[in-house]
């Protein structure tokens, strides 16, 4: 069974740093994109960073300058550094990622459960 798990999110002070990893598990071939997403309460999912399996990344303004997405192809695991947190950034952070399970076949597009991140000010 195919599955993204997300962990390290938690509670911290703003102006801090946490680090999200997700890893993809299951019968995968192969992953290309990757990559975060959020969604605070009452708001829509929104798009924080992605990045392409050859290392190519794409920021939302709002995470310019402070958060860094990489990803490690062997682990077949996404990461999001995030820094110089505020509390505007308390969210669920969801991983996506799109994976194909054999030579040839379509890209499927799944998504983690999230993971909590909490901002105090």
């Amino acid at each position: 069974q195919v599955q993204l798990v997300e962990s390290g999110g938690g509670l911290v002070q703003a102006g801090g740093s946490l680090r999200l990893s997700c890893a993809a598990s299951g019968r995968i071939f192969s992953i290309n994109n990757m990559g975060w997403y959020r969604q605070a309460p009452g708001n829509q999912r929104e798009l924080v960073a992605t990045i392409t399996s050859g290392g190519s990344t794409n920021y939302a303004d709002s995470a310019k300058g402070r958060f860094t997405i990489s990803r490690d192809n062997a682990k077949n695991t996404v990461y999001l550094q995030m820094n110089s947190l505020k509390p505007e950034d308390t969210a669920v952070y969801y991983c996506n990622a799109d994976l194909r399970f054999r030579v040839g076949s379509k890209e499927y597009n799944y998504w983690g459960r999230g993971t909590q991140v909490t901002v105090a000010s």
